[in-house]
């Protein structure tokens, strides 16, 4: 399982059979819950004075351990309906941020287990990404990996199957969709929502200014925050190139560091390897070439970038033999 800030995906024999928002939506006068996954999501921003939607994850990391536990328990409801994966004595393996603390690990594997996973096992995400991508992470050969997702960019350099060094910075996806919100407020002084700006950063996201094949421009829907009306705007992509500029800054900044702390055998196979981009995040527009430009390295998008951390992590739990020393 990838439990995500913004996505959980849950894969069994090499198949997708989860993937879904990291969302519940609940009744805040029964306390019940009333939808999970893309039905939350639909109600996100629309909700009514009964009906609160609530995001468990945040930065990578549980921030409402009642959510999470619903919501992982959801999503078993929803596999067990049709297959028989969820057993009684279910194994999971989880994906975490390699920048986690003790307690923050604690509270991810209560969830799962107050869920009602029997064993739980965890790998660190940018390990996860390497095999998912189809680095053979055992041998002696360095790989730098850097997985941007919806609440963490994790940054690494794995070699022998383990993590020489690496950066966890909670700069993503997220923050993305933030920066586009007060962009909207600064320059056109219009209040959009967490969903609307997620919905820019898929239309016209980009890192950078200039691009071969440009996307058209996107209406963009809010509220006018003068009068309080409602109105659109048409948003280019170099409008959002400019509002993400700071943010992805940090991301190549943590990269840098992330070099500067690597030893020189490991930076010599890196400069033959390149970078290898993986998480939702490394899908925004030109950002291969930004990062390119700022480390004077290749940089190689992954094969279906969103789903290459759980396809690392079932490639773990299925050669769990292989892999055990890499997870815990």
């Amino acid at each position: 399982m990838d439990l995500g800030t913004a996505n959980s995906i849950v894969i069994h024999n090499d198949q997708v059979v989860i993937d879904e928002p990291s969302i519940v939506a609940i009744d805040k006068m029964t306390n019940k819950i009333v939808a999970v996954g893309k039905r939350a999501q639909q109600m996100q921003g629309k909700e009514n004075r009964t009906i609160e939607t609530i995001r468990p994850l945040r930065g990578g990391v549980i921030a409402d351990f009642e959510m999470a536990q619903h919501l992982i328990r959801e999503f078993i409801k929803m596999t067990s309906a049709t297959r028989s994966f969820f057993s009684p004595a279910l194994r999971m393996v989880i994906c975490i941020p390699s920048g986690i603390t003790n307690v923050e690990e604690r509270a991810v594997r209560e969830s799962a287990e107050q869920a009602g996973a029997k064993e739980i096992r965890m790998i660190h995400e940018p390990m996860a990404a390497a095999i998912g991508i189809g680095i053979d992470v055992l041998e002696p050969m360095g790989h730098m990996v850097v997985d941007i997702g919806g609440g963490t960019a994790e940054i690494a350099v794995i070699s022998l199957g383990g993590i020489v060094c690496n950066k966890s910075i909670r700069v993503a996806g997220d923050e993305f969709n933030e920066n586009i919100c007060e962009y909207m407020k600064k320059q056109h002084n219009m209040i959009i929502g967490e969903r609307t700006a997620e919905k820019v950063k898929m239309e016209v996201g980009s890192a950078v200014s200039e691009l071969d094949n440009p996307p058209e421009d996107f209406a963009t829907l809010g509220r006018d925050m003068l009068t309080g009306i409602p109105k659109e705007i048409l948003v280019n992509y170099k409008e959002v190139a400019h509002a993400l500029d700071k943010s992805i800054a940090r991301i190549e900044s943590a990269i840098m560091e992330a070099l500067a702390e690597t030893p020189p055998e490991l930076a010599a196979d890196i400069y033959k390897n390149g970078i290898y981009l993986a998480g939702g995040g490394s899908l925004l527009r030109g950002l291969d070439r930004r990062i390119s430009a700022k480390t004077k390295l290749q940089v190689h998008v992954a094969e279906d970038p969103l789903r290459a951390v759980a396809r690392g992590t079932s490639a773990a739990l299925k050669n769990f033999n292989k892999f055990s020393f890499l997870i815990k």
